[in-house]
């Protein structure tokens, strides 16, 4: 008997978030022959992301498109997408593991008394058995879990599993009215992005990060630089942020957001045990720093020992003549 595979898609700025095409390889990787992917959309103006979603998808794509669901609430939320899951049934709910995925999930878990494993970084078959890896103690170790039965929902971290190709046909779009609930007891007004930069920092492939090395605010402008050039996002350590250098929104690390992109470059970072936490499964780690004895170079594929004022922008400027 075919299963069905429901993946909670994202948007961000009217685009349509790169996990969610990595929640949609998580269920094909979990999935047999036969067995549907369908997709749940929610937010404004959907047209173009509903569309493209389609394209991944073998099932339908349930999208509620209305002004109220622009920003993730979890009582709009839930109240829009529970009627749905509840008559698909389906086996398992993926999410990307993002702010809205850690939120929702667990709520998800508890209305259908799901099992649920977060922050998935890798699925494996064991025969008839789906093992799923996730790591533990920040990331110094790895645990597999299973489900034993019953319906399930995990979340994925961005960037471990590969996106998924397009399906073989389009899968159908179909609209659904939305209500507001009654007594709904918050109303989101406004939305203040504080975080710069047009690449996601938990989805990108290139971050370029910085600490109390840069010694100012205007210290960054070099690494904002060099993120421009590679397509990628500027992050931080918490000693930056913590002097006021930036936002607490680009902090990497144990108590701040983790990320595992191609290539990370740590420019005046020493590397303390808790920024490492957040970056260590960086693909590439390029480290740059005056200290020679800087604990980030023993985890530094590559180290350049030297002022990243004098060489971070000879590396923009070199990669601007490789990218011309």
């Amino acid at each position: 008997m075919s299963k069905h595979y429901v993946v909670i898609a994202e948007v961000r700025s009217g685009q349509l978030r790169q996990v969610c095409l990595e929640a949609i390889e998580a269920a094909r990787l979990s999935a047999e022959e036969g067995d549907t992917i369908s997709a749940l959309l929610l937010g404004n103006n959907l047209s173009e992301p509903a569309s493209q979603l389609s394209r991944y998808v073998s099932g339908q794509v349930h999208v509620f498109d209305h002004p109220d669901l622009e920003h993730y609430l979890a009582e709009t939320y839930c109240s829009a997408i529970i009627p749905v899951l509840e008559s698909l049934e389906p086996c398992a709910i993926v999410l990307g593991h993002t702010a809205m995925g850690r939120d929702l999930a667990p709520m998800l878990a508890a209305h259908f008394q799901a099992g649920q494993i977060s922050d998935v970084t890798a699925i494996h078959k064991n025969g008839s058995e789906l093992l799923f890896i996730r790591p533990v103690y920040a990331g110094k170790a790895f645990e597999q879990k299973r489900f034993i039965d019953g319906p399930h929902i995990i979340t994925v971290r961005p960037n471990n599993i590969p996106p998924a190709a397009e399906a073989g046909s389009p899968g159908e779009i179909v609209q659904h009215a939305y209500t507001a609930p009654v007594n709904l007891r918050t109303i989101i007004k406004d939305v203040i992005t504080k975080a710069s930069g047009r690449v996601d920092l938990a989805e990108a492939q290139f971050v370029v990060s910085g600490g109390r090395g840069v010694k100012s605010a205007e210290g960054f402008k070099p690494l904002e630089q060099l993120a421009e050039v590679l397509g990628g996002a500027v992050g931080a350590s918490r000693g930056a942020c913590d002097a006021g250098y930036c936002d607490y929104a680009l902090q990497i690390g144990q108590t701040g957001k983790v990320v595992t992109p191609q290539i990370y470059i740590a420019c005046g970072i020493s590397g303390a045990i808790q920024h490492l936490a957040g970056m260590s499964h960086s693909r590439i780690i390029i480290a740059i720093n005056k200290d020679p004895e800087a604990p980030i170079f023993r985890i530094a594929d590559y180290g350049i020992v030297g002022d990243l004022f004098e060489v971070v922008p000879l590396i923009t400027e070199e990669f601007r003549k490789a990218l011309a």
